[in-house]
């Protein structure tokens, strides 16, 4: 009986002492400050606190209201002598979805960490915390537009672009991001500091190395960061149609006579093909138009023919001596359609080269220039692009006078 007695009291002394040793839940809650006065230089307090038993960790800032402001929802911590710390800027996520991060108001604070184990065991602590704030606004984007909403990225010069507009009413540093149809994110703006002022962005409807998108609706999203640590994000829709590169090809070129007279007529043949996936915008004197070796695209016919801007292509002719520098490259210019013009699609003004189309274009141009040789080639020129198939079939035309 005394020996079971004595069993006993062993039993409940380790017990006791067993008791005595365990490791709190939750423990060591200090914070590296007790003051916070966040000015955009970066400032912050750390709050440490040390883990007993694997337990899911919630952070909070409350204020004197109570108001809470959650830091850590529910993150799992290993148990560790070590102390856990975490930083304080002063910021607090929202779960808006407009204004995702605040700073938060000049007050005081209770710094809350609350420890729930595996087993249903909580432990909470808190440490003071005082903030004081600029209470500047956050950086709210206003009055943001997209015009047009719907945009046609295939080098016509009609809706290529849209320009994105927005206000800030403080400084911040603006992201701005494409979501294409199927999810992926696209970079267009990157980290740039803008004042508070209107702004304007031109989209293309590329990537940033400059890969046409396909067609479909286009989120962009404008992520706006001030100094003191607010995130405003807001986003709106874009819709590409007629996407695509405009591409067209000189398939033949002849010229003839390759010897003549001073005054005789050169007669250029002249074949092409729309081998892009886009409709190609054209205009000029129609095939069969006669110029001279004096005359220039932009001289004749009042001037109708001086090079528009953007969109528009055309073929042309030009010589090896020809002097007049990258701007007057290629003096003789023709539209390139298999229409005539009175029933272009603007009838006598421009016309429409569709994917999959050929045409032919006779091109002549009457001798006047004394010299015994000329080189003659072709070419296709997009106004204020620039020169494609650049001095095909060069030929050399003799000249007698």
């Amino acid at each position: 009986m005394i020996r079971w007695i004595l069993r006993a009291l062993i039993m409940l002394c380790a017990l006791l002492i067993a008791g005595c040793s365990t490791t709190p839940l939750l423990s060591n809650i200090t914070i590296s400050a007790p003051t916070l006065s966040p000015s955009g230089a970066g400032e912050s307090v750390t709050i440490s606190y040390t883990i007993g038993k694997n337990a899911a960790v919630t952070v909070e800032l409350v204020d004197a209201k109570g108001v809470r402001y959650l830091l850590r929802d529910k993150v799992q911590r290993k148990a560790s002598t070590d102390a856990y710390q975490l930083r304080i800027d002063g910021t607090a996520p929202t779960g808006d979805p407009v204004l995702q991060q605040r700073a938060l108001p000049s007050g005081t604070y209770q710094a809350v960490v609350t420890a729930q184990s595996a087993s249903g065991e909580q432990s909470t602590g808190q440490v003071d915390l005082t903030i004081r704030s600029a209470d500047t606004p956050p950086p709210m984007i206003q009055n943001l537009v997209a015009f047009p909403t719907s945009i046609s990225p295939n080098a016509d010069g009609r809706n290529d672009v849209s320009e994105i507009t927005y206000q800030l009413p403080v400084t911040a540093t603006v992201d701005i991001s494409i979501t294409t149809p199927d999810g992926r994110i696209l970079p267009f703006i990157t980290g740039e500091e803008s004042g508070p002022q209107v702004h304007r962005q031109v989209w293309n409807g590329k990537t940033t190395d400059g890969q046409i998108l396909p067609n479909g609706e286009y989120r962009y999203t404008i992520r706006a960061l001030d100094l003191y640590g607010n995130i405003v994000v807001t986003s709106d829709k874009i819709t590409i149609t007629d996407s695509g590169q405009p591409e067209a090809t000189i398939t033949y070129s002849y010229m003839a006579p390759q010897s003549l007279l001073l005054g005789d007529v050169l007669t250029v043949t002249i074949r092409i093909e729309n081998t892009g996936t886009v409709p190609i915008r054209t205009y000029g004197p129609a095939s069969g138009y006669e110029y001279t070796t004096n005359d220039v695209f932009s001289s004749i016919a009042d001037g109708k023919y001086t090079a528009k801007s953007g969109g528009f292509w055309r073929i042309g002719v030009d010589w090896d001596a020809n002097s007049g520098g990258a701007a007057k490259r290629y003096p003789y210019r023709w539209a390139m359609t298999p229409r005539t013009p009175d029933k272009w699609k603007v009838p006598y003004v421009e016309d429409e080269f569709l994917p999959g189309e050929r045409c032919e274009v006779i091109a002549r141009i009457k001798i006047l220039q004394q010299e015994n040789k000329m080189g003659f080639y072709v070419g296709l020129i997009q106004d204020g692009v620039g020169f494609f198939q650049d001095k095909s079939g060069r030929t050399i035309i003799k000249i007698g006078f």
